[in-house]
């Protein structure tokens, strides 16, 4: 019984040991590495210069009053869209219509001065004609005849500056009647009512300069002014290919041509800015003014292109060569790649890897170096 109950002990004590030295035979060895790979892709691939921007019409018009009066009737809204000569305000236009009556009355009365200056003229011509005649039987002094030439001449002037001031009052005429034409506000170009500075009512004073009543805007196309970096500025040039998606829809591409780069810079918390302009048709008035736009302008492009993620690259070894770990049968592998285009977010690769390799772009959850 004792030697029973003893070889059952051993047995115990034996398994164990054995167990023991199996955990610490498992637990000693090194945990195969955990990697973390994208496999090589082959695609289009563009380099492209990353922007803010903001939209605004390519035309837009501030339109004016040119005579001073009271705004009478506004007969347009925020929103509305107009045509080229359509009504859009008018204002009082009674001082102009007196200006016009004034006028009138005015050159009537130096038309009938003209006609009086006229006969006295005629008068005068033949009283000196007359006393000329005379005066070859000397029926008539010279001083008599002197005093009737100069009688004529004042005649004559008075001729002259009657059709002078008639002249005049004419101009004034006819600017009254133009500005008759002032009170009544009409569209310069088709487009879209986007502000109204001057409401039904309200008094408009034109002695200095035209005050603005509302605003216009051609919505068919619009323009986008991109917010380009110092860094990424002197990249960029006319021509080149441009596009934008707003945040109301991110998958839609509105595609353009780079018109323009501002010469003058904004400055943005001690950064400096350049504006890129470019144009985009809107036929479907999805675009309203003042949206934000994710601008991207093509530096240059590539078809079926084989590209990683930037992350991937490890030490550069040369000017467009670096080193990437690549997996290969659950073993971590050095190669030297060759770069071409890259930007924000991958890079193209020129040879060292093809499609369908995995590339190691972090170990554990790190980033590997």
């Amino acid at each position: 019984m004792l030697k029973g109950r003893t070889k059952r002990k051993l047995l115990g004590g034996g398994a164990l040991v054995a167990i023991a030295i199996v955990a610490y035979w498992h637990f000693s060895q090194p945990l195969p590495a955990e990697f973390k790979t994208v496999k090589v892709t082959q695609r289009d691939f563009q380099q492209n210069v990353l922007a803010t921007g903001q939209l605004d019409a390519v035309r837009k018009v501030d339109v004016g009053a040119q005579v001073s009066g009271q705004l009478e009737s506004l007969k347009v809204e925020i929103g509305d869209k107009v045509q080229k000569g359509q009504l859009l305000g008018v204002i009082d236009p009674q001082q102009a219509r007196n200006s016009i009556r004034e006028g009138e009355a005015t050159l009537q009365q130096l038309q009938a001065q003209l006609q009086q200056a006229q006969a006295e003229q005629q008068l005068a011509e033949v009283t000196l004609q007359r006393n000329r005649e005379l005066a070859k039987v000397q029926a008539v002094s010279r001083q008599d005849l002197d005093k009737l030439t100069t009688e004529l001449a004042v005649k004559k002037a008075q001729v002259a500056n009657t059709r002078a001031q008639i002249a005049k009052n004419q101009a004034s005429l006819d600017t009254a009647k133009i500005n008759l034409a002032y009170t009544r506000i009409e569209a310069p170009m088709d487009g879209d009512v986007v502000q109204i500075t001057t409401f039904q009512g309200q008094t408009v004073i034109a002695a200095q300069q035209a005050p603005n009543i509302l605003t216009l805007a051609d919505m068919s196309t619009m323009l986008v002014k991109a917010q380009v970096s110092e860094a990424d500025v002197i990249h960029l040039k006319p021509g080149l290919k441009a596009w934008f998606t707003v945040l109301g829809d991110p998958n839609k591409r509105f595609e353009g041509v780079l018109k323009d780069i501002q010469p003058t810079p904004e400055k943005v918390n001690n950064a400096i800015f350049y504006y890129a302009r470019f144009e985009v048709p809107n036929p479907q008035g999805l675009l309203r003014l003042q949206m934000t736009a994710q601008v991207h302008i093509q530096l240059a492009g590539a078809s079926d292109a084989l590209v990683i993620p930037l992350v991937a690259l490890g030490e550069q070894i040369a000017d467009n060569r670096y080193q990437v770990a690549v997996l290969q049968q659950g073993q971590k592998q050095l190669r030297e790649v060759t770069i071409g285009m890259r930007n924000n977010l991958d890079v193209q690769i020129v040879s060292g890897l093809t499609a369908g390799e995995e590339v190691i772009v972090s170990r554990g959850g790190v980033e590997d170096s």
